[in-house]
């Protein structure tokens, strides 16, 4: 008889992460995991630095620092138009990925069903799972410009069982951005099956070609219905800082979320707590200035991948772009991905590991692009030697 639980066999471990591992072995340029390789805001490393200094070490209160909740509270006021009470409406945890996994654990019973869009972050269908929830899943279609869901198809998921819809927008891995219509259609969902929306907006202000950000929990009746995940990681840039944060105006869900955290984490780092404080009231402009740096670097890769044979499919937000390799003749992504970074030096992630059913993804393959333009130059240089793969 094994010893290990029956759930952890129900998926596999992070292709995300394994890619970073076969980077660093083969010396590779990692776009693979998304993290910034500049430097984070010397205002923000100061404010840490002057924690730590001050005697911030030792535990905060479980649910987070009074100072960065009441920071949360009003960016969201200002930034997400809902009002909060930082006291009751606020858990900050370590980073958005245990922010999930509590919200779920918190609200989900054995045999709730989770909706899903897919592709997706790989970390929501074990999230769902080891909460005893059901994944259900929606198909985002990537050959659609704005990346659209079948309204029928979406109704169709949702039942008596249903115990929530997980939404993620600006979207990884697709740079898919939720409009107005289509959080009104999921928001009337909710309202009819009593269910809740548990949103992950971590790349709220990594926004392009005019789009704009709308959360969920904003809408009518959706306040008390809405988990708005978020974290500092993205966007600003520190994201081996794990410091997110829960947010719903419903006293009781946000109690159970507390619970499930206090005995997941115990806590999120005290210094950086109170660092992000000070990062949530940066001048807005901030925010602006963000986004267009973004934008520059997306549409830097873009060329560089386009010209290198890939076929790409345009992101709205977030910082990937999710590609098409069948020109270059081959249908595995997984060995695609292997080649790419074992001979070319490149590492991307395998499309399939954002399906449940891998068949869907073995034509694409994600890469990140939060990097400094000499990184991004040596891509360039190293993808030059796919050229002669590519098929016509």
């Amino acid at each position: 008889m094994g010893h290990t639980a029956d759930r952890v066999g129900l998926f596999t471990e992070s292709v995300i992460r394994e890619m970073t591992r076969l980077n660093n072995m083969y010396g590779g340029v990692n776009l693979a995991q998304g993290f910034p390789d500049f430097p984070a805001p010397p205002e923000l490393i100061e404010a840490a630095s002057r924690a730590l200094h001050d005697g911030f070490n030792q535990y905060a209160i479980t649910w987070g620092s009074p100072r960065l909740r009441e920071a949360i509270a009003e960016k969201f006021a200002w930034y997400n138009g809902v009002e909060v009470d930082p006291n009751t409406h606020i858990t900050v945890t370590c980073g958005a990925t245990e922010a999930m996994i509590a919200t779920l654990l918190a609200v989900c019973n054995p045999g709730d069903e989770v909706v899903i869009f897919e592709p997706f972050y790989e970390n929501y269908g074990p999230d769902a799972l080891l909460s005893g929830a059901v994944p259900r899943y929606v198909q985002l279609r990537l050959d659609d410009p704005d990346f659209a869901f079948d309204p029928a198809e979406l109704r169709g998921a949702f039942n008596r069982r249903t115990r929530a819809v997980i939404i993620n927008t600006p979207h990884n891995p697709s740079g898919k951005v939720f409009s107005r219509a289509e959080l009104e259609s999921i928001a009337e969902l909710c309202r009819h099956h009593d269910a809740l929306a548990v949103t992950d907006e971590v790349y709220e202000h990594l926004l392009y070609d005019g789009r704009e950000h709308l959360s969920i929990a904003s809408l009518p009746g959706m306040a008390e219905r809405t988990v708005t995940i978020n974290s500092m990681s993205k966007t600003y840039s520190v994201t081996g800082w794990r410091v997110g944060w829960t947010i719903i105006r419903d006293a009781e869900v946000s109690t159970g979320i507390r619970k499930a955290h206090d005995f997941l984490t115990v806590g999120a780092a005290a210094a950086l707590q109170e660092a992000g404080a000070a990062a949530l009231r940066f001048p807005r402009t901030y925010y602006t200035n963000l986004a267009q740096m973004y934008q520059g670097k997306r549409d830097r890769l873009l060329g560089i991948l386009r010209e290198a044979g890939f076929r790409c499919f345009v992101p709205y937000g977030a910082y990937y772009i999710m590609t098409d390799i069948s020109r270059f003749g081959v249908r595995d992504d997984v060995a695609f991905a292997q080649m790419l970074v074992k001979d070319v030096g490149v590492a991307a992630v395998p499309g399939s590991s954002f399906y449940r059913d891998p068949s869907r993804g073995r034509n694409y393959v994600r890469f990140a692009y939060p990097k400094k333009e000499e990184t991004l130059a040596e891509v360039e240089r190293r993808l030059a030697k796919l050229t002669s793969r590519v098929r016509s």
